[in-house]
């Protein structure tokens, strides 16, 4: 009985070594990572300052993830097209959003 109470003390006191190993990490918004996993191949953040960016405000940048989306064939959900958009508005484009 007291060889247990040391045992579970001694366990209590080290933690949880699994978790000290891994340092902490930010959190990726969904819109990061549908364009991280599905995008990021083809487009180079140069794609974003181009003159001829057909993205010029918050509705055609909906439009044109919608647009590549589809071609891609990806089947996003309505969510997942404004979560990529609002991700590439936040680090890109910054135009005024109506929510």
């Amino acid at each position: 009985m007291i060889r247990r109470s040391i045992l579970i003390a001694l366990l209590v006191s080290i933690g949880n070594p699994a978790g000290a190993e891994e340092p902490p990490t930010r959190d990726a918004s969904r819109g990061e990572l549908l364009y991280s996993t599905h995008c990021i191949a083809c487009h180079s953040s140069q794609v974003h300052w181009r003159d001829k960016k057909l993205a010029r405000d918050w509705l055609s940048l909906q439009v044109e993830v919608r647009h590549w989306e589809g071609f891609s064939g990806l089947a996003w959900t309505e969510g997942d097209v404004k979560a990529v958009a609002r991700y590439l508005n936040t680090r890109y484009y910054r135009y005024p959003t109506p929510d």
